[in-house]
């Protein structure tokens, strides 16, 4: 039996003793806290092939794209609930031999290699073997001697080389060219400083050479090199067969070559080995390898009850998918010209945004000579997409902001809706019944200790009848307006000459009763507030 069957029946029957059980309110609400609280849920039934409706689109975005930013080759996926439900391929992978892109076609993925590095991290945490909060140079001895840039600068922790919160110097294109440096050299480098333009904890600056130094983290603490552990840890477990830091080990038949486009022509890029500071950007991998690492992440949503799937804890995911360093707000103009608001921050190798239509937007893109790549995906809908391409930093941007519109005009990309717990289903019970018929046993029984201090008990008896007077009787409810989490809610009452709209907010309390209560006549429902 599926957990949501399961909450729906334990609903069910607590609807049914809330309706037909006399027993006092809190002995019902505290049944209800014994009842684990259910995930939020699609209801659209048919949102996938709402979707799809849209794939044939964008196929025609991306090879409009590839005409116009002269990319040889691409592929590209769109990731629904885990799955590939769509693969796109065009182009050529070598140019010379007129070879095509397959959908087993292997790219550099470049800075979305970051990612990989942080669920390392995440993995040794969740394994015991350090702390976010351990000083970097408890791990890397190398910087126990680093200056910092004031003397009451705080010294490097682990979670500021993870968010871009180092202090570091922005380092594009640079770091690019050190990807085939030695661990040797790397030491060295290490060991005669590094400049900063912030102390650490301060800003968000992008920095490979703070990813660079996650790579080293790993290799330490784990006792093994990193291309071993993540091997091991991440790539194994989620089958990435595909997935490699080192472009050696990919077949000749299956690798993608990188081109750069100079002097109306295609020109060959050499490829860049893989060496000390691949970690931040070296990966290699293959739009059905990339859905399994992407359908990982996605998965981590929303909370739940039920068996963890790794390779890291479920909130370990979520944790690398939150904010911890946050960046100045944007303000940009759509395709339409209407204004759009940007926030966001970087996560743990991620970068997060919101935007008027999206709560939350997990992406990361990635640029080295002769390749450009793009993950992006919707946590709360369910819905990603992955683009490759063969050409010195291939922007995809505006490609994967298109397909996510025109994902949007099919009706099916939709959040998940928050379910009420079964605490907030007893709790409206109980409000409703004392809305029909005051009874000041019931009511001190579902209040919170504030409740009434905050607007008298006999006062906020006068203002419920009041409003009865004008509506006339009403009817208990089945179901809510709006879940906001599980213990916030609202609710409409149909009554004889109009409709009282309800909200109630539970207390943190065991179990929780409530502390805020609105009662009013309803008025016509306007439109969400937007931002545009």
């Amino acid at each position: 039996m599926s957990a949501r069957i399961r909450w729906t029946l334990a609903v069910f029957a607590l609807v049914t003793l809330s309706t037909h059980n006399t027993a006092p309110v809190s002995a019902q609400v505290a049944a209800a806290v014994a009842t684990a609280n259910p995930p939020a849920a699609f209801n659209d039934p048919n949102r996938r092939a709402r979707l799809a409706t849209a794939f044939p689109e964008i196929d025609k975005v991306v090879a409009e794209f590839m005409t116009r930013s002269h990319v040889p080759g691409a592929a590209w996926g769109i990731v629904i609930d885990g799955e590939l439900a769509h693969i796109g391929v065009a182009g050529y992978r070598d140019l010379a031999a007129r070879s095509p892109v397959t959908r087993d076609s292997v790219f550099r993925i470049a800075s979305m290699s970051k990612s990989f590095a942080a669920m390392s991290i995440l993995a040794l945490r969740d394994q015991g073997k350090l702390s976010l909060d351990d000083l970097v140079e408890k791990h890397v001895p190398e910087l126990k001697n680093l200056r910092y840039p004031t003397t009451d600068s705080p010294r490097l922790r682990i979670r500021e080389v993870l968010s871009h919160a180092s202090g570091f110097p922005e380092d594009n294109p640079w770091g690019d060219q050190q990807l085939s440096a030695t661990e040797d050299a790397f030491s060295r480098m290490m060991a005669q400083g590094i400049p900063f333009s912030n102390p650490p904890g301060m800003a968000y600056e992008y920095s490979n050479y703070a990813f660079a130094i996650v790579g080293r983290i790993v290799t330490n603490v784990s006792g093994k090199p990193y291309r071993q552990f993540l091997s091991e840890t991440i790539l194994k477990p989620l089958g990435m067969t595909s997935t490699t830091l080192e472009p050696r080990e990919v077949a000749a038949d299956r690798m993608a070559l990188g081109y750069r486009w100079e002097d109306e022509q295609w020109k060959l890029e050499p490829a860049l080995a893989d060496g000390a500071f691949g970690v931040m950007g070296g990966m290699l991998t293959s739009i059905s390898d990339l859905t399994k690492y992407v359908g990982t992440l996605l998965a981590a949503f929303p909370p739940r009850d039920g068996a963890e799937g790794g390779p890291i804890r479920r909130w370990s995911l979520r944790e690398m998918q939150q904010i911890w360093r946050s960046r100045p707000a944007t303000v940009t103009r759509t395709a339409a010209g209407a204004v759009n608001l940007n926030s966001g921050g970087y996560a743990f190798g991620l970068g997060i945004t919101q935007s008027c239509e999206f709560d939350q937007i997990v992406a990361h893109s990635g640029g080295l000579p002769g390749y450009g790549s793009m993950m992006r995906w919707l946590p709360s809908h369910g819905v990603g997409m992955i683009a490759f391409g063969n050409v010195t930093y291939t922007g995809w941007g505006g490609v994967v902001t298109q397909a996510f519109d025109l994902m949007a005009k099919t009706g099916g990309l939709q959040p998940r809706t928050p379910q009420p717990s079964p605490t907030l289903v007893a709790s409206r019970d109980a409000v409703s019944r004392l809305i029909m018929s005051w009874d000041d046993q019931q009511a001190d029984d579902m209040a919170a200790m504030n409740l009434f201090m905050d607007t008298s008990k006999d006062r906020r008896q006068k203002q419920i009848a009041e409003l009865r007077a004008k509506v006339g009787s009403c009817r208990a409810p089945t179901t809510f307006d709006t879940v906001e989490n599980w213990l916030r809610g609202q609710w409409t009452m149909t009554c004889e000459r109009g409709d009282l709209n309800v909200s109630i907010t539970l207390a943190p309390t065991m179990p929780p009763k409530v502390q805020f209560l609105e009662v009013r006549l309803a008025e016509p429902r306007s439109a969400p507030a937007t931002c545009r």
